[in-house]
């Protein structure tokens, strides 16, 4: 799974990257990404890419509260097809989601608390999460219809580098796949769906890199690049 990520890359960097045109807005580096919190997303717009902010959990477009989408940040890859809240989206509206590294919490035997680690690329280059996303129109806190665009992180089995702290782990796309995702077409039929599902599979075990890091990251109040900071003293994972 994926329940915190760091987001810290500037727009411009990013609008580099994925050679895409620059969001509207503009977020703050955040090293402590958690649900519902604004996040930047690719998508394909008339031919070419375009960087989004999107709310991080998916509201599919017949929820009648905006408030589901706290518990649907993450799509489990094998049953996207099938899951009414993620089956319209995985046919027309799928995106990429960067990322600086992500956090992931292993349980250690004898203790009650977890010991956090930091996930990312070794060499330096961003994480690319596939990604999900939706347009809700619905009643606001106010009452008055508001709009929504919404996303989710789609998740598989965990590969050898990651199953030492969970079985589980976020899609990976290398560049490569990042146009056949994105493409409005690719999910038309059933072959088009068959080969996106076939880039639905763990990254390769040298590609990421683990380290441990304070519990500080635990408090989503807690967001700094001091959060990245190898734990001097970490427990000892299970």
């Amino acid at each position: 799974m994926c329940g915190r990520f760091v987001s810290a890359a500037p727009p411009d960097e990013l609008a580099r990257y994925f050679q895409a045109e620059q969001p509207e807005q503009d977020l703050e580096a955040n090293y402590n990404v958690a649900p519902t919190a604004e996040v930047y997303a690719v998508r394909a717009a008339e031919g070419h890419r375009k960087i989004a902010t999107l709310r991080w959990g998916l509201v599919p477009f017949w929820a009648k509260e905006a408030k589901v989408g706290a518990k649907m940040i993450n799509a489990r890859a094998e049953s996207l097809m099938t899951k009414p809240a993620f089956r319209n989206a995985v046919r027309r509206h799928r995106c990429l989601v960067p990322a600086d590294g992500f956090y992931e919490w292993a349980k250690v035997a004898g203790h009650k608390a977890k010991q956090p680690y930091f996930i990312y690329r070794p060499d330096g280059e961003p994480l690319v999460f596939a990604g999900l996303w939706e347009r809700w129109r619905g009643p606001g806190p106010d009452g008055a219809e508001q709009e929504l665009e919404t996303c989710a992180i789609v998740t598989c089995g965990a590969n050898a580098t990651m199953s030492a702290v969970h079985d589980r782990m976020p899609v990976l796309l290398a560049p490569s796949d990042w146009d056949h995702w994105l493409d409005p077409s690719a999910g038309d039929d059933p072959a088009g769906l068959d080969g996106l599902g076939r880039l639905l599979v763990p990254a390769p075990d040298s590609l990421l890199a683990l380290r441990p890091v304070t519990t500080a990251v635990n408090r989503v109040a807690n967001n700094g690049p001091e959060l990245l900071e190898p734990e001097p003293q970490p427990l000892v994972p299970r």
